[in-house]
């Protein structure tokens, strides 16, 4: 909370919005958080007990701690040169990194400054053509996970969003301009680092598109419903890992595992997408509880994870992994080059200390201290 008040003091508050809204009333939001309060873990304090070791082997890659960076979109936007600021931080903890599609850094920079391990998050493309030169792009980085998003088959009505000025199209009206100006560390960076823009899809874009023609190329882009045929069509080109991001139900999730998926993110976008719907971490409890997908797909979760505490709630109810957005996008709009490195420090530091609370030794074991 003292890196979100911090962030909020130093970006403009258009950046601002976006980051922390989420869609129409924004009740999903809320219950992101709040459902993490219901889980209780119980400690163990009488245990023989050897110390801890919170690295987690996930597919076929043993990271330092059980969670890592979500993908987030105008990353550079909210504060300018997060992506590449995110990438090394997490590179150097080896945890991973998701580079989204309309993030501000391309696939073949972030794959440089992380030396090969950033996962990338796929919006998938209306015209086939575009996602599979995206996919060529990431086998020459050599990318290591694919994520596909599949939970935007329309974009959420995000009032913060049209109220700033940051719907598609954008338009930058004399509010933000003033925003902006007295937001000088945020000016002083932009001008340092250049406007932000879509960096990834530069190659695809035609050059000098004002803030109209952009929205129009994104909504002609982006616009379509990705079903498991488009799916299909990506395993079968996709040789390497792949991830899908947004699955919340039991018959998504029989799906993904006929066809060979290898993971899913149980995740609500961030609240941003549907907001009659249930949290997060309500449908991981759901899915993680069916003995059918055990040994079968890696289920992993983000939205709502707020600490270390948060983290080991979600292990204990079935999380193999566990990702995060805001807080690191507070991290950096904080602490600028240093709020990556911080903010990864800050949630291991919270782990540690509640294993050693709970006497739980790996993370594998969060579930034995779950207080049902």
């Amino acid at each position: 909370m003292d890196l979100k008040r911090k962030a909020k003091s130093r970006m403009p508050k258009f950046a601002f919005d976006y980051l922390e809204g989420g869609c129409n009333e924004e009740v999903n939001l809320r219950l992101n958080k709040s459902d993490y309060e219901k889980i209780l873990l119980k400690p163990h304090y009488l245990k023989a007990y050897k110390g801890i070791d919170m690295s987690t082997e996930l597919f076929g890659t043993r990271y330092a701690a059980p969670f890592g960076i979500s993908p987030v979109g105008l990353q550079g936007l909210m504060w300018p040169n997060a992506p590449e600021i995110l990438a090394k931080a997490a590179a150097k903890h080896n945890v991973p990194y998701i580079l989204s599609t309309v993030s501000t850094s391309s696939i073949e920079r972030i794959a440089e400054v992380s030396d090969g391990k950033a996962w990338f998050q796929l919006y998938h493309p209306t015209e086939n053509s575009l996602r599979d030169d995206i996919l060529r792009r990431l086998r020459d980085v050599n990318c290591p996970v694919l994520v596909v998003l599949v939970d935007v088959p329309s974009f959420g009505l995000r009032y913060r969003e049209i109220k700033s000025g940051l719907s598609m199209p954008p338009k930058m009206n004399i509010a933000n301009i003033f925003q902006a100006a007295i937001r000088p560390r945020w000016g002083i960076q932009t001008l340092k680092h250049g406007i932000p823009s879509f960096a990834t899809l530069k190659p695809y874009m035609e050059k000098g598109l004002d803030m109209t023609q952009l929205g129009k190329f994104m909504n002609r882009t982006f616009t379509g419903r990705v079903d498991i045929e488009k799916i299909k069509a990506i395993r079968e080109q996709w040789k390497g890992v792949l991830v899908l991001k947004g699955i919340v139900t039991e018959e998504d999730m029989q799906q993904c595992i006929a066809i060979g998926v290898d993971g899913v993110i149980v995740s609500n976008h961030g609240g941003r997408q549907i907001d009659a719907g249930e949290s997060s971490i309500a449908s991981l409890q759901h899915l993680a509880a069916n003995p059918l997908y055990k040994d079968k797909i890696k289920i992993m979760v983000d939205g709502g994870m707020r600490s270390g505490v948060d983290i080991g709630r979600a292990m204990a109810v079935g999380a193999d992994f566990t990702f995060m957005g805001r807080p690191f996008m507070y991290g950096v709009g904080a602490l600028g080059d240093q709020g990556g490195d911080h903010t990864i420090s800050m949630f291991k530091a919270h782990l540690k200390q509640l294993m050693e609370q709970l006497s739980c030794e790996r993370v594998e074991d969060f579930p034995l201290s779950l207080l049902t």
